[in-house]
């Protein structure tokens, strides 16, 4: 037998990270200054045998505290633990919530941006406590490019993009002659955040993030 949710329930836990959201936008010049979740992250930039880029494959895992209250209501058939199947709708609605905000996802091949389609292929897996959402975006468009430049960031910096020290970021089907860089933000200096209160305060704080982006470069002679 799948979870059981009570209405009230469901409202509440259907991605909790929008109504977060939700909440620092009310509070601009306090909330959206500082992250209020914070996501581990691995990348895999996918390649079609043509050597066009056809998409990226995310797997973002949530902090322990929102992974808690991302479960709330939400009970499983064997207790401490959730199947891929108990966590489908929530990871639907994660998927669905993020569109706006571009999945935190951007991409320029050449200079040119790129678009992504929805994603594909999502799911939700719950390990040592956390949740961390697996999902697919496909390129609207399979381009080829010498150079891709794809960043990962919260434009509001409400939430904090950490990619994990160990094979962060793979390359799926890449050409032989393709190289990759990554580079992670500089985040946690104080400078910064001087820069981004002041930025606030000011009413001008809606790309406070790029401050903290990760960025993926991958050039193909």
């Amino acid at each position: 037998m799948g979870p059981r949710l009570r209405g009230d329930d469901m409202l509440r836990v259907l991605f909790g990270l929008l109504a977060l959201i939700f909440a620092a936008l009310a509070f601009p010049s306090s909330a959206q200054a500082h992250p209020h979740v914070w996501i581990t992250a691995k990348s895999e930039v996918m390649y079609a045998p043509d050597g066009s880029v056809s998409g990226v494959r995310h797997a973002w895992t949530f902090d322990d505290m929102f992974s808690t209250y991302a479960l709330q209501g939400l009970e499983p058939k064997t207790k401490g633990a959730y199947s891929r199947e108990e966590l489908a709708p929530l990871a639907q609605t994660n998927v669905e919530s993020l569109k706006e905000y571009g999945f935190f996802t951007f991409a320029r091949a050449d200079g040119a941006k790129q678009r992504f389609l929805e994603p594909v292929d999502y799911f939700l897996e719950f390990k040592d406590s956390l949740l961390t959402l697996h999902f697919t975006l496909p390129a609207k468009t399979p381009f080829k490019a010498k150079q891709l430049v794809l960043e990962v960031f919260d434009r509001a910096f409400f939430i904090d993009f950490q990619y994990a020290e160990k094979d962060p970021v793979t390359l799926v089907g890449a050409p032989a002659d393709c190289r990759m860089q990554f580079q992670r933000p500089n985040d946690g200096s104080a400078a910064a955040q001087k820069l981004g209160e002041q930025n606030f305060l000011s009413g001008e704080g809606g790309n406070f993030g790029m401050m903290f982006a990760n960025k993926i470069t991958v050039d193909c002679p």
